[in-house]
């Protein structure tokens, strides 16, 4: 709601973010939704992952502070994995 009384409230537009598959080296956009953040204890088990669109594979890409700070301020869904100790 925008609080002014007969103005429609605007949606923010979606965030898209530009990723590459490294099966098939296509390039595209994906949606939030698309993508899923996993934050381990390390670099090695901190990644981002999703599905090509154009081939179907199933990728991963490691994902540091930047790469987190982005998707999780655009809205990407985010698995923390916590430590057994």
């Amino acid at each position: 709601m925008s609080g002014l009384p007969g103005v429609p409230a605007q949606r923010p537009a979606p965030v898209l973010f530009t990723a590459a598959c490294t099966d098939c080296r296509a390039r595209f956009e994906l949606s939030a939704g698309a993508l899923r953040l996993v934050m381990g204890a390390s670099r090695r088990t901190t990644f981002y992952s999703f599905t090509c669109p154009e081939c179907g594979a199933a990728v991963r890409k490691p994902a540091g502070e930047r790469i987190v700070e982005l998707l999780t301020d655009g809205g990407v869904r985010t698995l923390r994995l916590h430590s057994t100790v």
